[in-house]
């Protein structure tokens, strides 16, 4: 194993534990104990475990039922909408080559989420939302079709609605405008400018910080992150992705939250114990457990 695959050491453990608000432990390499295990020994003792696809909302789902620490959210990631619908030639997704669905094959994706949204080990409806990075115009129709399928969704069943916003901010905040959003709504991986953090405190959005808001070109990110309200804010590793310096480019884990954690305790000017204590509050009311 090269030293740039190689796992991070543990950070000092947290004395206010606190909850990886996003993560993908199917993702990661290890077990789901063994990523709890280390996880807890610093202090992150909540993980929610997001799913991006059909498949991975059952895995989601049944690794909470079988986890009392881990909550589970379901959903189509924004990117996969329009691979069920128009196909995956490449078969990007992890899943192989897809043959185009249409119409149909989405609403029988989106029954699946419904179906998963309501389980009591179920807390929340994403990752969903709009990702105009990866997806272009052709994608679009079915990918806002899907977002706010999961909007109501994540209304009827009463859970947070997990939104990822990848170069597409107007737009989210136009579909949550136009289909109400749900009172609670968190912006995984925030990655608007304090601006758009002023908009979304105005609406009561959570806006849920990763391990991008440590690296050196992320001055925007610290900017919002100075002027979102406390009571607001989250924490996630969204890992394996996004693994916070000085440790960028190797895996991430939900023990890597206490970097995080520090460095956004760094950007508001308080001490660690009260950011943890502020993040842990905020995770528990975001997700309601």
């Amino acid at each position: 194993m090269s030293a740039k695959d190689a796992p991070p050491p543990l950070p000092e453990p947290l004395l206010v534990a606190v909850a990886d608000s996003h993560t993908h432990l199917d993702m990661q390499s290890g077990t789901v104990e063994e990523a709890l295990t280390k996880a807890a020994a610093v202090g992150v003792t909540t993980v929610v475990q997001v799913g991006c696809d059909v498949k991975g909302s059952r895995w989601a789902a049944e690794t909470a039922a079988a986890h009392a620490n881990v909550h589970a959210a379901v959903a189509l990631h924004p990117n996969e909408a329009p691979r069920i619908v128009l196909g995956d030639p490449d078969g990007w997704s992890r899943q192989g080559a897809r043959d185009a669905g249409g119409d149909a094959a989405l609403d029988d994706a989106l029954a699946e989420i419904d179906r998963l949204a309501a389980l009591p080990h179920v807390l929340g409806v994403g990752e969903t939302g709009l990702d105009f990075f990866r997806t272009g115009p052709e994608g679009m129709a079915a990918q806002e079709r899907s977002f706010r399928a999961h909007i109501e969704i994540a209304k009827r069943h009463g859970k947070a609605l997990v939104i990822h916003d990848r170069e597409a901010h107007a737009d989210v905040l136009r579909v949550l405008d136009e289909e109400g959003a749900p009172d609670r709504t968190v912006f995984h991986c925030y990655s608007g400018d304090a601006e758009m953090a002023g908009i979304c405190a105005a609406k009561g959005y959570y806006m849920s910080f990763a391990g991008n808001v440590t690296f050196k070109n992320a001055q925007p990110l610290r900017d919002a992150l100075a002027v979102a309200p406390l009571d607001l804010v989250l924490v996630e590793t969204d890992a394996p992705f996004l693994t916070p310096a000085p440790f960028r480019g190797r895996p991430n884990a939900p023990y890597l939250i206490p970097v995080t954690v520090r460095a956004m305790a760094q950007v508001r000017g308080i001490d660690e114990n009260a950011m943890a204590e502020a993040i842990a509050v905020n995770t528990a009311r975001a997700f309601d457990y």
